[in-house]
């Protein structure tokens, strides 16, 4: 019985914490993203390029198995 009021607390505690933390960085969250520098299409593309590098490598490794 004991135990199960310790992790209802616990439960209690970490709910807490996650209401703060939505509380707090949410509207920061929103800011930055509304104050961020858009990307051009060559940022775009160093993103895809290795990103699609690394899916050719993986599906090289699920074929030799």
């Amino acid at each position: 019985m004991e135990s199960d009021i310790d992790m209802d607390w616990m439960k209690i505690v970490a709910a807490m914490a996650l209401i703060m933390f939505i509380i707090f960085l949410f509207p920061r969250a929103r800011h930055m993203m509304e104050n961020s520098p858009k990307g051009s299409s060559s940022d775009w593309m160093g993103f895809i390029v290795p990103i699609l590098v690394i899916l050719l490598f993986i599906m090289l490794l699920v074929q030799l198995v």
